[in-house]
């Protein structure tokens, strides 16, 4: 059985190890945090040069790379990231580890995204994606293909990044060294997960 992954462990699920090691000594009651270990995942990293040749402004694509380093985008969308062990060869490039959106105590099986690759090759990237739809995601969560992504990327809170600075990260990511690195599929809630994943999320008790 794969050993789930948790980097996010409230005060109050902490508040109740005692208790819940207390009474899986003494009978066969469900222990939540039996199945996993915290981890300390790589909250700053320093965002990858833009390509010697690009096809935008110096400034504007110097911009969208401070902006993507203040939105802190690479502590997920970096392979490793999230289990502490960032690979500064694939900065920006996606993670193979998942992060699930459903509730540990409740969903055994919960749905996972899969940071994207946001690095602009063709076949595993943002190749294909226009400037506009970039920008778009940023500002509003709304894919190339027009679905509304989860708020594990957070959108709601890039909903007031004016124009401007959107279309500068847009000009950043595309000036971006390609690379190849192809994330796994999201789950589902229910479906049984093939990749490794973490737990975020904040739970308050009733």
């Amino acid at each position: 059985m794969t050993r789930l992954r948790l980097t996010l462990l409230q005060s109050r699920l902490l508040s109740l190890l005692p208790c819940a090691l207390l009474l899986s000594a003494c009978s066969n009651t469900f222990n939540p945090l039996k199945d996993y270990e915290q981890l300390t995942p790589s909250t700053i990293l320093e965002s990858p040069e833009p390509a010697a040749q690009t096809n935008y402004p110096a400034d504007r694509v110097a911009k969208g790379k401070y902006l993507t380093g203040l939105l802190g985008c690479g502590s997920c969308h970096t392979n490793g990231a999230l289990v502490g062990l960032p690979r500064q060869d694939q900065l920006l490039a996606g993670s193979s580890t998942g992060i699930a959106y459903s509730n540990p105590m409740q969903e055994p099986n919960p749905g996972i995204v899969y940071p994207s690759n946001l690095t602009p090759d063709m076949a595993t990237g943002i190749g294909s994606w226009s400037i506009a739809q970039i920008v778009t995601m940023v500002q509003a969560g709304i894919d190339n293909h027009g679905s509304r992504t989860l708020p594990v990327m957070p959108w709601p809170s890039y909903a007031n990044i004016n124009d401007e600075d959107a279309n500068s990260i847009a000009m950043y990511l595309k000036s971006l060294p390609p690379v190849r690195h192809q994330v796994p599929q999201n789950v589902s809630p229910g479906q049984k997960a093939v990749a490794p994943f973490v737990h975020f999320g904040v739970y308050q008790s009733r």
